[in-house]
């Protein structure tokens, strides 16, 4: 384990950087069992910092993995109404939501395809409220991360577990921007500085699209929706409460228009996806949907992922990010979407993110999918990013720029 002080910084920065909790609020942490030692320090900072009550809702990726071996699909597929009530109630009561991940990668690699997508698909149309709440900022929310010995093995395979659960958690606070000697709360308020000029760089050019091309092949041209607009770092909720979504994170992202996306687009990481290690693929584009893919690895998992609804063919994010950045430059491969994807350019199948397009967090849904909003259950990113990426912006009026050279922003 790492020094106590360390957990206490990572989790007091998840706690008022993170999820900003307020005074008398409800917080709820969702976590892996993988994860018990940090969960405490979270539930004690909450506290610290003015939490009514911390409620913790537990998972374990192995369980999981059981009832989707001995279940049947039926009875899968069954969401108990008390669970859905439960949801319900925590918006009810202005809940903020700390998630702390800790994957298994490549667990579920033995498990019935139908059956882990059934599901998943079930509890998507049962909470699918939930998921609207929170990408639609209508309270605050983080994620962050810890290690677990499996996974840690497998980013660090040449070292013994317990040295590797230890390298990890040095990438995790490295990438977190957490150290001994360091104030983590002031850096995250001197990064979101950072992310909010990259933000506005690109706002102001209120490109109409972006042209994605590099050595592996892809030539990807991306509509941007009308009055979108380039987020990253920090947010606020519907209250106004200024919240920081990822720990950590180095994106500038914004909604892609449903129907302008075309071109081929080969990813340049593998993507951890329901506990299946899709590795080597390929998406071509046509009209904004997915006309052709491949995989050298858990083809069927991507497949899965693809026809997960209307939506999941189409993409509802794009996000820069330099490749000469911090994440990238470990040159660590974590296996996990939240430090992978702030290493690398990125898009996400499914759903958009309301705040990417002007007044869409007041705008109801049915009126954003009209002006060309991606509605799915699923939003699943996966990086195409590498070091001689070239990007070129098109404005209104013809005019093309250079973003990207060489993989780095050059705006």
């Amino acid at each position: 384990m790492p020094s106590q002080n360390l957990i206490n910084k990572l989790a007091n920065l998840a706690v008022k950087v993170g999820a900003n909790v307020q005074k008398d609020q409800l917080v709820v942490v969702r976590a892996s069992t993988e994860t018990k030692e940090i969960v405490r320090e979270v539930v004690k900072q909450a506290y610290l910092a003015g939490a009514k009550k911390v409620f913790v809702q537990w998972n374990d990726e192995f369980v999981s993995h059981t009832n989707l071996t001995y279940q049947s699909l039926e009875s899968l597929v069954q969401v108990p109404a008390w669970l859905v009530e439960q949801y319900r109630d925590l918006i009810d009561q202005n809940a903020c939501f700390i998630s702390i991940a800790s994957p298994i990668p490549g667990l579920n690699k033995d498990v019935d395809p139908e059956k882990m997508q059934q599901s998943g698909i079930a509890l998507q149309k049962a909470v699918h409220f939930f998921r609207e709440h929170l990408m639609g900022n209508q309270s605050q929310w983080t994620i962050i991360a810890a290690p677990n010995p499996i996974w840690a093995v497998q980013v660090f395979p040449n070292l013994e577990p317990e040295a590797a659960v230890e390298a990890l958690w040095s990438a995790i606070f490295e990438a977190s921007r957490v150290t001994e000697e360091n104030d983590p709360v002031a850096d995250w308020d001197k990064h979101n500085e950072i992310l909010l000029k990259h933000n506005k760089i690109m706002n102001d050019f209120n490109f109409k699209s972006l042209h994605f091309k590099n050595s592996l092949g892809t030539d990807l041209t991306v509509e941007l929706v009308k009055d979108h607009i380039w987020a990253g770092g920090g947010e606020h909720d519907a209250k106004g409460v200024y919240f920081n979504p990822n720990i950590p994170t180095e994106e500038t992202f914004t909604m892609p228009y449903k129907w302008g996306t075309s071109g081929k687009v080969y990813a340049t990481k593998p993507l951890n996806y329901q506990g299946k290690l899709i590795k080597d693929f390929w998406l071509e584009f046509k009209d904004g949907q997915v006309v052709n893919f491949d995989a050298k690895e858990a083809k069927d998992a991507l497949e899965n992922l693809l026809v997960t609804d209307d939506g999941s063919r189409y993409i509802g994010e794009i996000a820069l990010i330099s490749h000469d950045s911090p994440i990238s430059n470990t040159n660590i491969l974590f296996l996990n979407t939240l430090f992978d994807e702030n290493a690398s350019c990125h898009m996400a199948l499914g759903r958009a993110y309301p705040m990417n397009v002007k007044n869409g967090l007041t705008t109801s849904i049915e009126d954003l999918e009209k002006i060309g909003y991606n509605n799915s259950m699923v939003h699943v990113d996966f990086m195409f990013g590498n070091e001689d990426m070239e990007i070129t912006g098109l404005t209104h009026d013809g005019k093309e720029i250079k973003v990207f050279e060489k993989g780095n922003f050059i705006i």
